[in-house]
């Protein structure tokens, strides 16, 4: 029998509108979030987990409701998704009693982030102004304002102090602006196979899986809503892309070789998958589609890709991190090439400089940028020892 917990996803309506780093500012603003835990009477036990690109505010436990399609729909979380549709968190073997973020001691706060399209304010929301969707009329959003909402949120919630803002890749770039946007209201951050800024081999993949939308004669320009069309053969693309960029050679070549879909001769067909990887990417780009707005792909890629903290701060990533006070806690994993173990480096080195609080962590794992969903066990312990926990052990 399964105890996994039953969660339900809740909404808050900003009461104001939130500012923008392009100048414009939003609103109406509806957020998603959920929460794991309790909140101490004090409310000084609260831990922020960011998500990355393709992820939500559903980050433990199961869904309440049946979903059409979880987010550990990947490589990393094969199978384990939760019974009669209901989609498990895809952070779920981090967050709860126990854990990595122990929800036995830990208020978990996870919320969908602005420009999603899986129940916060994002090009797929009604516009007030035309009564449609924004589609490519959304205003372009960065990091920043994704933490300036996140803090909008909390302030809700009447929570003024984190004990902890954690994630992994875009979720880490959150983690980082945290510290440096609001460092008197931050006591500790988790950055996971992240950076400060996304190297140019990762603007480039990026780059492609947006032209592969953008490239999809029903993008139309984004505004497909209402069409009876939508990009769906460029979002598939821009999906399998996206998706090797997270993985490595060694994990790609250990799950498939070249071992083929149908058996053990070839079939010489142009159109139909021939080998197993083929069979998995189509796979993935089909559930993709089915659960995620192809507008705000382009979106989030977009502020992910515009992140860099240097570039904030006259080029300097010293200068940017000056005002750090939080505890930094930055993991790495030795294959992942799309957010290289030398970033997490240059954070470290930037911080000591500094005579700041900072620790660094490199797993030797083979599974490329996926690291962060699938070594769960060797990251728990580092975790919990940098959170204060007692008693835990490698």
């Amino acid at each position: 029998m399964d105890n996994t917990p039953s969660v339900e996803t809740r909404y808050i309506d900003l009461p104001a509108p939130v500012q923008l780093d392009c100048g414009r500012e939003l609103h109406p603003v509806r957020v998603a979030y959920e929460t794991y835990g309790n909140l101490a009477p004090a409310r000084d036990n609260v831990i922020l987990v960011c998500h990355a690109l393709s992820g939500d505010a559903h980050a433990a436990g199961l869904s309440a409701s049946p979903s059409a399609a979880g987010t550990r729909d990947g490589f990393a979380a094969e199978d384990r998704d939760g019974a009669a549709g209901k989609a498990l968190g895809w952070w779920d073997g981090m967050i709860g009693p126990g854990k990595a973020f122990d929800t036995d001691k830990y208020f978990v706060v996870c919320t969908n982030l602005l420009g999603g399209c899986r129940g916060t304010t994002g090009p797929s929301s009604i516009d007030p102004a035309t009564g449609r969707p924004y589609g490519s009329d959304f205003p372009v959003v960065t990091v920043a304002d994704m933490v300036r909402t996140e803090r909008a949120v909390l302030r809700e919630l009447g929570i003024e102090r984190l004990a902890a803002v954690a994630g992994g890749s875009l979720g880490g770039m959150q983690a980082l602006q945290w510290a440096v946007s609001y460092p008197d209201e931050v006591d500790a951050i988790v950055v996971i196979a992240s950076t400060h800024a996304l190297h140019p081999q990762g603007v480039a993949w990026n780059a492609i899986a947006r032209e592969s939308i953008m490239g999809d004669p029903a993008w139309q320009g984004g505004h497909y809503h209402g069409t009876g069309r939508a990009p769906e053969a460029g979002m598939g693309v821009a999906r399998m892309v996206g998706h090797i960029t997270y993985l490595s050679g060694p994990a790609l070549e250990d799950r498939f070789a070249r071992r083929l879909q149908f058996a053990d001769d070839v079939r010489y067909t142009i159109t139909e998958p021939e080998f197993q990887v083929e069979s998995y990417l189509r796979h993935q780009a089909n559930s993709f589609v089915r659960r995620f707005d192809a507008n705000t792909y382009l979106y989030l890629s977009r502020a992910l890709t515009y992140f860099d903290l240097a570039r904030q701060h006259g080029g300097s990533l010293t200068k940017a991190l000056s005002a750090v006070q939080a505890k930094t806690l930055l993991i790495a994993f030795s294959s992942d090439w799309l957010y290289p173990p030398a970033a997490s480096r240059d954070i470290e080195a930037a911080l000591a400089e500094l005579g700041k609080a900072v620790e660094f962590h490199l797993i030797e794992a083979p599974y490329g940028h996926d690291c962060f969903l699938l070594e769960e066990a060797r990251q728990t312990p580092i975790i919990r020892r940098f959170l204060g926990e007692e008693g835990d052990s490698e």
